[in-house]
This record gives C-alpha cells, sequence and structure tokens, in this order.
C-alpha cells in the first residue's frame, strides 16, 4: 500500500498538521461558500427568468475544497472530510437555508471530486485529472438534486447538467489547480505530501537534465 507521497509500501496515520490542514480548509472554505451563495442570489435576480439556472452556473465553486485538501494531503479520504466539514460550517454556524441536507450534498460532491485521485492512487495530479473531478463532483450532487426537486423530465434538464458539469470542470477542477500550485509556488506547502512529493522528484529531473 503506497503511503501519502507515494514512493513508500506502509502507509501512516495522517499527521497532526494534516488534521490540522484539513480543519483549516472546512472552516475557510464554508466561509467561502457562504459567500458563494450570496453571489448565487445576486446571479439569479440578474438572470430574472432564467435565475433559477444560476446554481447550475456558480455549483463548481462549492466543490473547491476537496481537490484542494487531496492534492496537498495526498491522502484518501481527505476530500470527502474537508468539504463535510465546510458544509458543517455552513450549516451550524452560517445557517445555510439548505439545512441538513446540505451534508449529503457535500458528501456526494467530496466523494466524485476524489474518484479520480482515487484512480490515480493520489500520485497524479495534472490538469486533466482536476478537470475530471470537478465534473465527476458536479454530476454525481447533480443526480441528487435532479432527484430532489424534481428536474426529471423537464425540458431545461439537459440545459441544467452541461451548465453544472462546465462550472464543475472550471471552476470545480481547473480552479482549484490554479489554486494549488499557486500555494506550492509559496513554500507554504513544502512540509505536506505535496511538498515531500516534489522534493523526491527534483533528483531525478537533475540526472536526467546532466
Amino acid at each position: 500500500m503506497a503511503d501519502g507521497v507515494g514512493g513508500g509500501r506502509r502507509r501512516e496515520p495522517l499527521a497532526l498538521k494534516d488534521i490540522v490542514l484539513m480543519v483549516v480548509l472546512g472552516v475557510v472554505f464554508g466561509f467561502l461558500y457562504w459567500a458563494l451563495v450570496q453571489a448565487w442570489n445576486g446571479l439569479a435576480v440578474l438572470m430574472g427568468p432564467a435565475g433559477d439556472l444560476a446554481q447550475h452556473v456558480l455549483l463548481g465553486g462549492w466543490l473547491l475544497v476537496a481537490p484542494i485538501a487531496i492534492a496537498i494531503i495526498r491522502r484518501p479520504g481527505v476530500g470527502v472530510i474537508a468539504e463535510v466539514l465546510a458544509s458543517v460550517v455552513e450549516v451550524v454556524f452560517l445557517g445555510s437555508p439548505v439545512g441538513p441536507l446540505l451534508l449529503v450534498a457535500a458528501l456526494l460532491q467530496g466523494l466524485g471530486s476524489e474518484i479520480p485521485f482515487a484512480l490515480g492512487r493520489y500520485r497524479r495530479f495534472g490538469w486533466a485529472r482536476f478537470a475530471v473531478s470537478g465534473l465527476l463532483g458536479a454530476t454525481l450532487v447533480f443526480a441528487w438534486s435532479a432527484f430532489r426537486f424534481g428536474w426529471f423530465g423537464q425540458d431545461v434538464l439537459v440545459l441544467r447538467l452541461v451548465l453544472q458539469a462546465a462550472s464543475g470542470v472550471v471552476l470545480g477542477g481547473l480552479l482549484a489547480k490554479v489554486v494549488v500550485d499557486a500555494l506550492h509556488r509559496t513554500g507554504v506547502l513544502d512540509g505536506f505530501a505535496i511538498g515531500r512529493a516534489a522534493a523526491a522528484e527534483r533528483p531525478v529531473v537533475q540526472r536526467r537534465a546532466g
């Protein structure tokens, strides 16, 4: 079984700093997600009769924390946990109008976002994998929402799905990659799995260059 960096056979328990980071990400994105709800309401007003579609345009923004947490910590389940923690902050501390059912949506979002990285054994973090992460997270929660709100059979069902899937790819996948790369370049993540993986790859690149 691979470790968090992907080079060993033994998987150690999550370090305290990894747990703290998941909690911090959950809290920070819980507040960001709440702010996104306000943006959703504003966009819905601007879109007028089509305002109901605003949720699909912005849905990908609610997927961000999962791939970010996974890319940094590189361990199974951290994306799901971070996503659920963010939803707990929204429900318990910020009074999300969705209520406890938001936890179900967060669980599905985190699960869908994590699947592509799990298939890559938490070793592959290219642009395509982030894009697929956002796509799966968006489509999985779309199925839940469509069942819950009775979208099946509507004329705009396909439009809803296309908008939500595109938002998942761009906001929930590619934007997450941009954020992770930007944080990585600052050096603040050197003590986490993403930093250790980069350090392990550096000598190999140097030998090839020499």
